[in-house]
């Protein structure tokens, strides 16, 4: 009979090639390859979310983190982080250890308030802590290490008699040795992320 259809094996085999084709053409138009950028964004966030260690921030006579504020307590109360304010006090080698350094820890006492009324003000648990080295670096390496941290705040500045060493030494000694993560913030003279940090009436926006 002339309209008869005859089906193969071949046949059906071809047609259902042409079907899963069609079938994985539209699935691909509707789900295209992530790229290397997005999967790798994807990887970051989640790493982050699974962060649950402490964040310090660092202050110092010669290392200003007032501006970083903001961002610290962003980040830890996103992360439900612990935040802790450290000022490291650099005792000369002409003084013992454990002197008593009043000047000193009126400054650091001050700096501390500062930050502790800036998580306070968005509602972020933090912790303070005044600590006496012999070096600043290897003060915070130290307390990094003990309270095994995933991220150092600091905020770096520029100075003339740092010429070797535009970020300044111990910031550097930080960054070279830290067994976890170091952010250092440079306020640049137009930038303007970092100039909503002014006192202690700043809050943070999440």
């Amino acid at each position: 009979m002339s309209g008869q259809i005859h089906v193969t094996v071949a046949g059906i085999v071809c047609a259902l090639a042409i079907v899963a084709a069609i079938v994985a053409t539209f699935y691909w138009m509707l789900h295209p390859p992530s790229t290397t950028a997005e999967r790798t964004a994807r990887l970051v966030e989640r790493e982050v979310e699974e962060m649950v260690g402490s964040i310090i921030i660092v202050f110092a006579e010669e290392i200003h983190s007032e501006y970083m504020m903001a961002l610290a307590v962003r980040v830890a109360r996103r992360e439900k982080a612990q935040l802790l304010a450290l000022y490291v006090i650099e005792v000369p080698l002409t003084l013992p250890r454990n002197a008593e350094m009043e000047k000193e820890h009126r400054q650091a006492l001050g700096v501390l308030a500062g930050a502790e009324a800036i998580a306070r003000a968005n509602n972020v648990e933090i912790k303070t802590e005044v600590v006496q080295t012999r070096s600043v670096s290897q003060g915070v390496l130290d307390l990094a290490r003990d309270r095994d941290a995933h991220l150092i705040v600091i905020g770096a500045y520029r100075e003339g008699k740092y010429a070797g060493a535009p970020l300044g030494r111990s910031i550097e000694a930080i960054a070279g040795s830290a067994t976890c993560d170091v952010l250092i913030g440079v306020q640049g003279n137009r930038g303007s992320l970092f100039k909503e940090v002014a006192g202690t009436e700043v809050t943070a926006r999440s």
